[in-house]
C-alpha cells in the first residue's frame, strides 16, 4: 500500500507539470502513474498540501517559508481591490476563485500586525488588532498587488 506522501509528492509535481481543473482529472492523472487515488483521499491531499483553486485550475502555494515578492506577484493580477472595514478589519477583492491562495500567501508571510484571515471565493477579511496595524498592513498589500 502507498503512502499519502509519496502521493502528495506527485501531485505536487503533477501540479508543476501541467493545469488541472478538476479532482477527477488529479485521480486519473495519479492513477496513470500508479498511484492509489480517490476523490476523497485526492481532496484530503490538496487540502494538507496548501492547494488552492484560482479560476479553473488548481494552483500550488507559495513556498513553505515565508512568501517572497515573487510569490506575491504571481498573485498579483488577481487581487481587485484592498480597503479597510472598520478599525480591525481590512477587505481584500479578488477575482473569482483566488481569495483562498491569496490569503495563504498572507497567512504564510507571518506579517506581525495580522491576527487571522478568513477567506471565501471572491473576499478575504484580515483581522488586526487596531488602525495603526490596520493602515501598516493596506499599504503592505496595496504595494505589492499595486491596487
Amino acid at each position: 500500500m502507498e503512502t499519502n506522501g509519496a502521493r502528495r509528492v506527485a501531485i505536487v509535481r503533477i501540479l508543476k507539470e501541467q493545469t488541472v481543473a478538476r479532482q477527477a482529472e488529479l485521480v486519473r492523472l495519479l492513477k496513470k502513474q500508479g498511484h492509489d487515488a480517490t476523490q476523497s483521499s485526492v481532496s484530503r491531499d490538496l487540502k494538507e498540501l496548501g492547494v488552492g483553486k484560482m479560476g479553473d485550475r488548481y494552483i500550488l502555494p507559495p513556498s513553505e517559508h515565508a512568501p517572497t515578492h515573487d510569490d506575491f506577484a504571481a498573485l498579483a493580477g488577481f487581487v481587485r481591490e484592498v480597503r479597510p472595514a472598520g478599525a480591525t478589519i481590512t477587505v481584500v477583492r479578488t477575482s473569482t476563485g483566488s481569495a483562498q491562495s491569496v490569503a495563504l500567501a498572507v497567512d504564510r508571510a507571518a506579517w506581525p500586525e495580522v491576527v487571522g484571515t478568513i477567506s471565501g471565493d471572491d473576499t478575504i477579511f484580515i483581522a488586526t488588532n487596531g488602525t495603526r496595524d490596520q493602515h501598516r498592513v493596506i499599504d503592505r498589500l496595496r504595494s505589492i498587488f499595486h491596487v
